[in-house]
Order: structure tokens, then C-alpha cells, then sequence
């Protein structure tokens, strides 16, 4: 606990009060396993309350919301930007305990926590309608309006960051929101709503329901009273979610997992390539919805990138997060056994583990490790190449000219992110418009959290509309 200099409020956060509940869960650290806190376990009974909280903060009957000017949200967003820079040090221990990544990781998440406020923040007054030409008798005009009440059931594996993007944006437009973190991490989550309730936010404006997806999750996915949901987690969960939603007719906006290609040609940058190759995989310990999982390189310099990919994986090392080794533990024991089990399915199959990082001795026994590993000599259409394994693993393939790249590249029902490394601006371009992705990066990959970028994917990566940016 001493890595932890100020733990939140565990509770269920309704209308500005901190509400105990009848059942507990206890909270794992991934890094050790052992438990570092117990927070609510919300129930329908409590996400009702905050819903209801939510829409009397909206309509002003709970409070004075609904008459901030944008200019006055602007203000407060920015304002509470500051408010998470103060306290970057106490986040960033919460969020490197609660989920395991390396602290440098752990510190970006929060730093990008706040540039999601500070960029909302700038945004707020400046959500503009438009006028529109018409007949000569008529003035007309289109107003951007918010929501009203937003239900956010956001993911483990980066808390804070969509915290921010989620949250930030919803206020920034004059919503309010209902918040349903992930019970394997939401320490960072509450952490944040603490400070925002102690900085001026009004009651009822941001509820937060600690628990269960399949208890306070679906409570709210089914809500009658919201009147936006936006969800990031598994395709499967998603489709769970959106027919919830479906039924009141309520909009949804969903991200929803990736299986991403990173495409070298012989003639890239290739120090460039592989170190974002590796930081592709290898960060968050692969658990990353945009993580690089596939490698696509051409065959004529597939051997000289293999083999200076299979030094690189072998110099790696898995650690506590607090140790700041390259590579942290697995959020859990499930999706630990999860993913060896699909490892010793594929070596069943015949793929070779060409490198494996390494668990360092002073790891924890009872953390959730999987080194981080290269597979390679895999049979086109098999389950690694397609399905998003969660976990610091990258499946490589070779192809011998540009419309194969392609080909393998749009091989998966995923399209959230492809990385194309080539010094040749035609291909560039070809590429690029060819890939079914929601971003396409160039000779780069990631583009260090893109704030400011329209982020979402197509086909199983989600759908209507993107998070980030302005969009």
C-alpha cells in the first residue's frame, strides 16, 4: 500500500455523495495478486439513483448544470486540466497498482488524462451551429444541443486516458454522465471523480456505479433513462450491450477491439519500424485495443527483420509495474490462462515461438505474466492472425508484393489501425486507401495517444462515430 499515497473513495458516486452498498469486491493488484482495496458493487438498485441523479443535474432540478453557460464549462474543464497535473504523481501510482503497466506508461495515461480536459476544454465554446440559406421569408439555423444524461461503461486496460476522453467530451457539451468503470480497475476512475466533486462540479453531474458488467453494466446498457451509451470493450460484450440499448432506442457509440497490421517494405526505415514494432506489442503488455499484433513484412527482407526482431524479443523484460520493465503483467488469472491456452493451441498447430522476453527474477510469484513472444511460420486463416488475443504477442507473416500486403492485411473482420512503413509515396498513398482501418499511420504508429484524432474503427472494431478530436 505504500506505493498508493492516497487511495479514493471506493463507493458508488450519486449525486455528490459517496454511497455504500450491500456487497463489496475486492480489487487485485495484477502485478502481485494480492489485494490492494474493495470497492462497491453496484447493483440496479444503485445505477437507477445515479440515473436518476444524472437527469435532475441535466433538467436543473438537482442542481444548476443545465444554466452554465459553454464558457463557464470551458472554464471548469481547463481548470480541473490543472487539478489532474497537481495530482499526477498520487494517479499515476493508482493507475500502475490497479492495472500493472510500467509506471513511464502509468504517467503518460494521467498526463493524457488531462490534455483530454484541456482539449475539451477548449472545445466547449465552440461547438457552432450554422446558418442556412433558404427561402427569402425564413431565417434558418441548426443548433448543436447535448444528449442529456450519457452512460459511459468504460474498459481495464486504460482507465484514466478514457476516463478523460469519455467524460470530458460529454461534459464539454453541457451532459451529464453516469460512469461504469471496469471492476478490475477503476481506483484512477474514482480517484478522478473524487477530485472533480472537490473542485466545483455540481452533484449529480458525474455519477459513478462501481461493479459487475453483467450486474451494474447491463443495468444501466438497459437503461430507459439515458439518452447516449458509448462502451469500449470485447465485440462480444458490445453486441450484448448495443441490443440492450436497442430496445429504448438509445444511440450508442462503441470501440471495440482490433487486430492490427504494421507493414514493412524492404525499402522503410527499418531502426523506425522495428522499434515501433515492438512498442506496438509490447505496450500495456499487448493489451491495447489499437496494439500492432500483426507484422506484415516483405519477404525479400523478411529474414535480416526477423532476426533483428527475435534479438530485440529476447532482450525484453516482464516486471511488476512498479519495476518499469518493458512489460508488465496481464490484468488478471482469466485472461492469463485465457491467453496461454490459445499459445499452446497455436504451437499444437505447428507455429513456432521464434523469441520470448523474459520474466525477470525479481517478479512478483503471484503476478499475472506472459512474456511478451514472436510467432512466426503461421498458416494463412489461422486464429492468431484473425481474432484479438489480448496479450504481448505478435503474429508475423511475409508477402511478396504490395496487393498481397493488402490482401493479408484486410484478412481480419477488424479494422481499427494499420501502420505502413515504406519510403514510397505512391504506395503510401495506395496503401492507405486500400486498408479497411479507421486510422492509418505512415512510417509512425500510434501517434502518442492522438487527442486531437478522429479515433474508431469499422467491422468488429465498433461503430457509429469516433472518440477524439472533434468528431
Amino acid at each position: 500500500m505504500s506505493s498508493l499515497p492516497i487511495m479514493p473513495p471506493r463507493e458508488a458516486l450519486i449525486a455528490g455523495e459517496w454511497v455504500a452498498t450491500r456487497e463489496r469486491l475486492e480489487v487485485q493488484a495484477p502485478s502481485s495478486g494480492a489485494v490492494i482495496a474493495e470497492i462497491a458493487r453496484s447493483q440496479s438498485r444503485e445505477v437507477e439513483t445515479a440515473v436518476v441523479a444524472a437527469r435532475g443535474a441535466f433538467s436543473g432540478e438537482l442542481g444548476d448544470w443545465s444554466s452554465w453557460s459553454a464558457r463557464r464549462r470551458s472554464e471548469w474543464l481547463l481548470a480541473f486540466a490543472a487539478v489532474i497535473e497537481a495530482d499526477h504523481a498520487n494517479l499515476a501510482a493508482l493507475e500502475c497498482a490497479d492495472t500493472g503497466k510500467p509506471m513511464t506508461q502509468a504517467r503518460g495515461d494521467i498526463t493524457a488524462c488531462a490534455r483530454y480536459f484541456r482539449f475539451y476544454g477548449g472545445a466547449a465554446d465552440k461547438l457552432h451551429g450554422e446558418t442556412i440559406p433558404f427561402e427569402n421569408d425564413f431565417a434558418v439555423m441548426t443548433l448543436r444541443e447535448p444528449y442529456g444524461v450519457c452512460a459511459q461503461i468504460i474498459p481495464w486496460n486504460y482507465p484514466a486516458q478514457i476516463f478523460g476522453r469519455c467524460v470530458a467530451a460529454a461534459l464539454a457539451a453541457g451532459n451529464t454522465v453516469v460512469l461504469k468503470p471496469a471492476e478490475d480497475a477503476c481506483l484512477s476512475g474514482l480517484r478522478l471523480a473524487q477530485l472533480a466533486c472537490e473542485h466545483g462540479l455540481p452533484p449529480g453531474v458525474l455519477n459513478v456505479v462501481p461493479g459487475l458488467g453483467r450486474e451494474a453494466g447491463a443495468a444501466l446498457a438497459a437503461h430507459s433513462g439515458i439518452d447516449h451509451l458509448s462502451f469500449t470493450g470485447s465485440p462480444e460484450t458490445g453486441t450484448q450491450v448495443a441490443q440492450a440499448a436497442a430496445v429504448h432506442h438509445v444511440p450508442v457509440t462503441m470501440e471495440l477491439g482490433g487486430k492490427s497490421p504494421q507493414i514493412v517494405f524492404a525499402d522503410a526505415d527499418m531502426e523506425a519500424a522495428l522499434e515501433a514494432v515492438v512498442r506496438g506489442i509490447v505496450q500495456n503488455a499487448g493489451q491495447t485495443c489499437s496494439a500492432g499484433s500483426r507484422l506484415l513484412v516483405e519477404a525479400s527482407c523478411a529474414e535480416a527483420v526477423l532476426g533483428a526482431l527475435v534479438e530485440r524479443f529476447s532482450a525484453l523484460r516482464c516486471d511488476a509495474g512498479e519495476a518499469n520493465a518493458d512489460c508488465g503483467p496481464l490484468i488478471n488469472a482469466r485472461q492469463k490462462a485465457k491467453l496461454e491456452a490459445r499459445l499452446a493451441a497455436a504451437v499444437e498447430d505447428g507455429i513456432r515461438v521464434a523469441a520470448k522476453g523474459r520474466l525477470t527474477e525479481s517478479a512478483p510469484v503471484g503476478g499475472h505474466f506472459v512474456v511478451p513472444q514472436l510467432l512466426t511460420e503461421i498458416p494463412d486463416g489461422h486464429e492468431v492472425l484473425k481474432e484479438e488475443l489480448f496479450g504481448p504477442v505478435l503474429a508475423a507473416q511475409t508477402f511478396a508484393d504490395e496487393a498481397e500486403a493488402l490482401r493479408l492485411a484486410n484478412a481480419t473482420d477488424f479494422g481499427l489501425c494499420a501502420g505502413i512503413w515504406t519510403r514510397d509515396g505512391g504506395r503510401q498513398l495506395r496503401l492507405a486507401k486500400g486498408i479497411r482501418s479507421g486510422q492509418v499511420f505512415v512510417n509512425n504508429y500510434g501517434a502518442g495517444g492522438g487527442i486531437e484524432l478522429p479515433f474508431g474503427g469499422i467491422g468488429r472494431s465498433g461503430m457509429a462515430g469516433r472518440r477524439g478530436s472533434k468528431a
